[in-house]
C-alpha cells in the first residue's frame, strides 16, 4: 500500500480522536501536506530543530511529536526564532509535521496507559475521567494497584531505573508502604487531590512545586516527580512500539524510528 500523510492522520483520529483534546491544545497536522507519500517516520517528544534535522538525516517523510509545534496564531514568522525556524526548516526539506498531545494523552492506549504499563499497574482506570465516556476507559492519568507492596524507598529506585534517572524529587517518609499508585504523564500537580481522593499512595507525575508538596503532605500522599520530559519520552517510547505493530498489522510499509537520543533542555549540577 502507498501510504499518504493522510491515512496516518485518519489512523491517529481513530486511536486518539481530535475531539478529546483540551480546548487549549493544537494537535494533528502542523506542516505539511495530506497527499505526501510517506515511506519512514520519526517519532519524538517535541517539535525541535534538532528532532526535523535529525527526520531529514534518516530521511524520514514525517515527524510525528506528542507536543504541538503550534499552540497559538502565529502573527509573523521570524525565520531564527521558534517555532518559525521549525517551519521554514520543514518546508525546506519537505518534511510533515503532525502531534498527537492530550487527546493520545486521555485515550486508550495512549500515553497515561503506556506509563500505568511500565510501572506495571494492574486494574488501571482513568485518574480524571470523562464524563461522557467514562465506561471507554478514557481520561487523564491513570490509577491502579502493584502487584506487590513496596516502600516509597523501592518506588525511587524503580522510577528511575525506568526513566533513566539519576537523580529524582520526592515527597513523603522513606519507609511510606506503597500499594496504589497514580500517574500523570508530563505535568501533573493539578492532580494532587484527586489522586489522594482516589486512594492512592503515591503520584508519579512531573512538575512538582512548593505547593504541590504542601497539598500532598496535608493528604499524606507520596509523591515522586519523574520531570514532565522523562515521563512523557519513556510513555512515548512504549506507544512507538504499539504504533508498529498496527502498521505491520495493516501491511503498511513504512519505517517507524523513536528519537532515542532527544535530551531534556534541563540540566541538573
Amino acid at each position: 500500500m502507498r501510504l499518504k500523510l493522510s491515512d496516518i492522520l485518519d489512523l491517529l483520529e481513530e486511536l486518539a480522536p481530535n475531539s478529546l483534546a483540551e480546548d487549549w491544545d493544537n494537535p494533528g497536522l502542523q506542516v505539511g501536506k495530506k497527499s505526501q507519500t510517506i515511506h519512514k517516520i520519526l517519532i519524538a517528544l517535541d517539535p525541535t530543530l534538532q528532532a526535523l534535522k535529525t527526520a531529514s538525516q534518516i530521511k524520514a517523510q514525517l515527524l510525528l511529536t506528542h507536543h504541538p509545534l503550534i499552540f497559538k496564531p502565529l502573527f509573523h514568522l521570524d525565520q531564527e526564532v521558534f517555532p518559525a525556524n521549525v517551519i521554514f526548516e520543514a518546508i525546506r526539506t519537505g518534511t510533515s509535521i503532525v502531534s498527537a498531545h492530550t487527546n493520545l494523552d486521555r485515550s486508550q492506549g495512549g500515553i497515561n496507559d503506556m506509563l500505568a504499563e511500565l510501572f506495571g499497574l494492574q486494574n488501571a482506570t482513568a485518574l480524571q475521567k470523562l464524563t461522557d465516556l467514562d465506561n471507554h476507559g478514557v481520561g487523564l492519568g491513570r490509577i491502579g494497584l502493584i502487584p506487590e507492596s513496596k516502600s516509597l524507598d523501592e518506588m525511587v529506585e524503580t522510577v528511575k531505573k525506568k526513566l533513566g534517572l539519576q537523580t529524582i524529587k520526592l515527597v513523603g517518609r522513606r519507609d511510606q508502604p506503597i500499594n496504589r499508585i497514580a500517574v500523570v504523564g508530563g505535568s501533573g500537580g493539578g492532580f494532587v487531590s484527586t489522586a489522594a481522593e482516589a486512594g492512592a499512595d503515591l503520584l508519579i507525575t512531573g512538575d512538582l512545586g512548593h505547593h504541590h508538596a504542601l497539598e500532598a503532605e496535608n493528604f499524606g500522599l507520596a509523591l515522586i516527580d519523574g520531570g514532565h520530559f522523562h515521563t512523557e519520552k519513556a510513555a512515548l517510547s512504549l506507544f512507538t512500539d504499539r504504533f508498529k505493530k498496527i502498521f505491520k498489522n495493516r501491511n503498511w510499509e513504512a519505517t517507524i524510528e523513536f528519537f532515542q537520543t532527544e535530551r531534556c533542555p534541563i540540566r541538573y549540577r
